[in-house]
């Protein structure tokens, strides 16, 4: 049975409809092979040297960091495709949300929504902590002790390496991200979401969700995104990332209903991993990064959750004509 279709005018339909049932076997397929892939590839990077560890290739490239972008984050885009091969399922255009021409503000909301939610959670997260805000003077720091570290002078006021930090956050990282976050996208948003939509919008955006952050697990234990000199690691990153892409996940989720196409996500996500570290410009430290600055902080993820908050209570914003009534979604058994 197929979870989507397309409306002879060309936009996806997504929404489950009457009677329609958890497909259980390519669910697990999909898990299966997603994990398998990525979660092979975090023990070899163990097995390396971990994080940060490891032989380095040409230009100074870590060996981890190509296994990362690589591999693991493809992960999902080979379970998606290894799952309709392997349960004939087909690869229909419609379903496979690939449509490039699609409305343009999802496209919009993809591309610089991400980075006001970022600057939203720095913001509450300076509220919170107000002592570890540096201003520019933080910024200033950041160059000079680049300078001293390195013996050249940075040829750029603090002003203009920040205009610099924002130009490249909102250009370069769509462009050059992208190439690996639609490894994951491919996975979670254009196959597990809409496989889970009998479930109910709510719950399989949710549920999507909690399974994106135990994907992460291996390298967050190795000390990705957190590093691991914080009260409570691993376990408490562990936790952290999961309420982080619950938050990143509905948003991402969302985009990918409004506009029926995968793509205005992974524009997003390559937002999100290319300007989580602007928040970092402002810090005079990081004490702890699990509550923030940064978007997979417990702090960092308020305004993306408050996102999340409102769509569900307006679900005619999360979905065109969605109503509360698709969150009654049948099981099979």
């Amino acid at each position: 049975m197929h979870t989507g279709s397309e409306r002879p005018g060309g936009e996806w339909e997504g929404r489950p409809r009457t009677g329609e049932r958890l497909q259980r076997r390519r669910i697990a397929v999909f898990l299966g092979v997603t994990f398998a892939v990525s979660w092979a590839t975090a023990a070899v990077i163990y097995w390396l040297g971990g994080i940060d560890g490891g032989p380095t290739l040409a230009l100074g490239i870590p060996l981890w960091l190509v296994l990362l972008a690589g591999p693991y984050m493809w992960g999902p885009a080979v379970g998606h495709v290894a799952t309709r091969w392997v349960t004939d399922e087909g690869f229909d255009r419609g379903e496979l949300l690939l449509r490039v021409r699609t409305r343009p503000r999802p496209w919009l909301v993809g591309w610089v929504g991400p980075l006001v939610l970022i600057l939203a959670g720095a913001g509450l997260y300076f509220l919170v902590y107000p002592d570890l805000f540096g201003g520019m003077g933080a910024v200033a720091d950041l160059l000079a002790a680049v300078e001293e570290e390195t013996g050249q002078a940075v040829p750029l006021s603090p002003t203009a390496f920040l205009a610099v930090q924002f130009v490249q956050a909102l250009v370069a990282a769509p462009l050059v991200n992208s190439v690996a976050t639609f490894g994951e996208e491919f996975g979670w948003r254009a196959y597990l979401l809409p496989k889970l939509a009998p479930l109910g919008w709510r719950r399989a955006l949710v549920a999507h969700g909690v399974v994106w952050g135990v994907w992460h697990w291996p390298v967050i234990a190795m000390g990705y995104n957190y590093g691991l000199a914080y009260t409570g690691a691993p376990w408490l990153g562990l936790l952290a990332m999961t309420v982080a892409t619950v938050g990143l996940g509905v948003f991402l989720g969302w985009v990918t209903l409004r506009s029926g196409s995968v793509f205005p996500a992974v524009v997003g996500h390559a937002m999100i991993n290319g300007g989580a570290g602007l928040a970092t410009l402002f810090a005079t430290a990081v004490p702890n990064p699990v509550f923030g600055p940064t978007p997979v902080g417990l702090v960092g993820v308020a305004p993306w959750l408050a996102v999340a908050a409102v769509l569900f209570v307006r679900t005619d914003w999360l979905y065109p004509g969605e109503t509360g009534r698709s969150d009654s979604g049948t099981e099979s058994v």
